[in-house]
């Protein structure tokens, strides 16, 4: 058994193969390292079941064709979408998310916009 902090719950990465269309954890936002892994039949289709849900933080690609890769993260509903990697997050990137998962970003340059107040003087 690996180190855990006290008093706080903790769970191991888990990779859950064979998730059915319909499981509750598809449409619930999970916050923890579980990976649940669904097979579909094309693009089209995984690019549906990517978007039926109401929440939007973040999605990853994996594949070896760079064009499906930038045609699929086009098209993910996600305020942040990772193309064959884990970690997404940087402080130079704005963070945030879509739909329930956020409304804003935060750090990049888009991420100062949030504390600002925009207004625009013409003269003449």
């Amino acid at each position: 058994m690996g180190w855990r902090p006290r008093g706080r719950a903790t769970s191991s990465p888990t990779v859950l193969a064979g998730v059915p269309a319909d499981a509750r954890i598809l449409t619930e936002e999970v916050f923890g390292p579980v990976a649940p892994i669904v097979a579909f039949a094309d693009e089209d289709a995984g690019v549906a079941a990517a978007n039926a849900t109401q929440y939007g933080l973040a999605a990853y690609i994996f594949t070896k064709d760079l064009d499906r890769a930038l045609r699929v993260a086009d098209r993910i509903e996600s305020g942040m979408v990772g193309v064959n990697r884990g970690v997404i997050s940087d402080p130079a990137g704005p963070f945030g998310g879509i739909k329930a998962s956020g409304f804003g970003r935060e750090g990049g340059s888009e991420g100062i916009e949030e504390y600002l107040e925009t207004r625009y003087i013409a003269l003449q």
